[in-house]
């Protein structure tokens, strides 16, 4: 007796069906979704920090058949800018071509090419967009010999994503200086584009591009950082692996180029070394300057960033700096954290150390008087010199001119252990003279005097002066004479 086998049938049908899934899965195997398939090809990074902005441009290699081929993109959960992006054909781009853009009305955060292709086979293509939410951040450690004439510099970037992409073996290029923007790029990825609209975003989003002209050059791959050379603005220092980070000059702003290629998942930062210099010289100064740093004398740790410094040919961002010094006891003594400004190539760089304890400053008053006092009679313009013969006060006369002098001691008492460099700068409003024998005098400009001299160990320093201002119809002029 035979017996039919009512299975088969059924996994014929269930077979057709896989074959089926199959075929429609290769069929959008080649859709482009960078919220949900991570892989690339290569990608880099541009990260404006002054806007909360970054470029990324990124390559694949995609498989189209002859004729219409959909390639969707999607930013669910991200801050990227949908009006900013764009697709580009790096091979066959006379055999490609985009017929349309759609927006679909039920995934308002997804988009679809569809591309007309001529080939069958392999393409690179690229996507460029504007994103929010990547920043990066600069700090320094710097450690100085016992003596406090040379230092180690050591600086790093912290690249910090959130912007809900992870960005995988990406080269990062970060932009120092200050850019203007039509738009916020995070406002425009959180209310998303409406399609009435899109037409005056994608304008928008083409005045945005136009702050990174050089941001959008050929990317370099990984492993081979080449910035271009006929670029006059480009300079090089070296790291401590034997790579360099590039700069190029670009109108306000600079560029600064990471060797290589890092891994910066989102809501991580990732930490990499940007400058590393031994020996650097440095001078310790003692100022006292108001207007910079409070009613107080500071110490003061002055480099310079060049060559001769040993810290190459390129500008230092701002950021964090903290500073030690070796106590000859193979340990460190924390002395400061401090902000530091940016730093031009071939600048100054002075860390504000705060007051030293060891060394005593004061302004003494000695003493103080009033004359050349010029009256005038009520109701008349006669004006009268109080002393000269024949002349008294009279009961309805105002004083309208008059002469104040100050006599003062500048006194400096040095504690430590070393000579000290003072710098003292002094303002003073109206016509005044200042008038001292002091060596190294000078006007730092029309409304402030500076001198600057040495104390020796344990020792005291007086600086005496003398400041005569002319008040009311006395004053000719707004500015400080220096008398000697």
């Amino acid at each position: 007796m035979k017996f039919r086998n009512s299975a088969i049938p059924q996994l014929r049908n269930l077979l057709i069906a896989l074959c089926a899934i199959n075929i429609f899965t290769t069929a959008f195997a080649r859709n482009v979704d960078l919220s949900t398939v991570p892989n690339r090809d290569t990608v880099q990074l541009t990260i404006y920090n002054s806007e909360d902005l970054t470029l990324v441009r990124e390559t694949r290699l995609i498989t189209f058949n002859t004729g219409v081929n959909p390639l969707q993109f999607s930013w669910a959960n991200t801050l990227i800018d949908p009006t900013s992006v764009e697709l580009r054909f790096l091979t066959s781009p006379d055999k490609l071509e985009i017929l349309d853009t759609t927006f679909p009305h039920d995934k308002p955060e997804q988009l679809t090419w569809n591309v007309a292709s001529e080939i069958n086979g392999e393409a690179r293509v690229e996507i460029t967009y504007f994103t929010s939410g990547i920043s990066w951040s600069a700090d320094y450690v710097l450690i100085a010999d016992t003596d406090e004439k040379t230092l180690s510099f050591d600086g790093y970037v912290r690249v910090t994503n959130n912007s809900g992409e992870d960005y995988e073996n990406a080269g990062v290029r970060l932009v120092v200086g200050k850019i203007n923007l039509v738009e916020k790029i995070a406002e425009l990825a959180r209310r998303g584009v409406a399609p009435e609209s899109r037409a005056r975003d994608a304008a928008k989003s083409e005045m945005r591009r136009g702050v990174a002209p050089a941001a959008v050059a050929p990317m370099a791959l990984a492993g081979s950082m080449r910035m271009d050379t006929d670029f006059d603005g480009v300079v090089e220092f070296q790291l401590a692996d034997e790579k360099t980070i590039a700069k190029e000059l670009l109108s306000e702003y600079f560029i600064f180029a990471i060797p290589g290629t890092e891994t910066v998942p989102d809501g991580w930062s990732k930490r990499m070394r940007a400058i590393e210099a031994e020996e650097v010289p440095f001078a310790v100064k003692y100022r006292y300057r108001p207007a910079e740093y409070g009613e107080r004398l500071v110490r003061v740790w002055s480099l310079v960033n060049d060559a001769d410094s040993k810290l190459g040919d390129s500008p230092i961002p701002d950021g964090k700096v903290r500073v030690f010094r070796q106590n000859g006891r193979d340990g460190l003594a924390f002395l400061a954290a401090l902000d530091t400004k940016y730093v031009p190539a071939g600048d100054k760089m002075d860390l504000n150390l705060g007051a030293d304890p060891e060394v005593i400053f004061e302004l003494l008053k000695l003493r103080a008087s009033r004359d050349n006092i010029w009256m005038k009679r009520g109701g008349v313009d006669v004006y009268t010199r109080v002393g000269e013969p024949g002349v008294a006060f009279e009961a309805n006369s105002t004083v309208e001119g008059w002469d104040e002098h100050g006599f003062f001691n500048q006194r400096v008492r040095n504690f430590t252990a070393k000579p000290i460099e003072v710098e003292v700068r002094r303002a003073y409003s109206g016509d005044t003279d200042f008038i001292s024998q002091l060596p190294g005098i000078k006007n730092h400009d029309n409304n402030t005097a500076e001198f600057t001299f040495t104390v020796a160990p344990g020792a005291t320093s007086d600086n005496p002066f003398e400041i005569l201002t002319r008040k009311g119809r006395n004053s000719k002029q707004n500015r400080v004479t220096l008398v000697n």
